[in-house]
């Protein structure tokens, strides 16, 4: 069941279009834009991420951060200079201006993204040092 508009929206992430990410960022990855500005969203935006067996997403930085929420698989994730494990049930932060990357393992990785709608930081000309 889905309903849209200004009084919100429910719908099935199976029923959102997966996107693969741009080669130039990762290999193997896909998002689904769950709830964003197109439905009425002005605060924070909701994807959600399928990164397949072996895939990457490329290192990278920008001036929001993100909170993150593992649902299944598994794999790795650099926040700055630090690699973590990661698997199904672990929540992640990852502070705005910081360098970042993630990595699935054989099982691959599925993980809830929320952003925010606009910067949370003035864009930085190189990554903020975080080890």
């Amino acid at each position: 069941m889905s309903g849209e508009g200004s009084c919100g929206k429910v719908v099935r992430y199976s029923d959102v279009e997966a996107q693969p990410l741009p080669e130039d960022m990762a290999t193997g990855a896909f998002v689904r834009w769950l709830i964003a500005e197109r439905d009425g969203a002005r605060n924070f935006y909701m994807r959600l991420f399928e990164v397949k067996p072996g895939g990457h997403i490329k290192a990278h930085y920008h001036p929001w951060e993100h909170e993150i929420f593992v649902l299944e698989g598994g794999g790795e994730v650099r926040i700055g200079g630090r690699w973590h494990r990661v698997e199904a049930g672990h929540a992640i932060f990852i502070p705005p201006n910081v360098e970042h990357e993630y990595k699935a393992s054989e099982s691959g990785l599925k993980f809830i993204c929320v952003i925010p709608a606009r910067p949370t930081a003035e864009e930085a000309g190189q990554p903020v040092r975080c080890d």
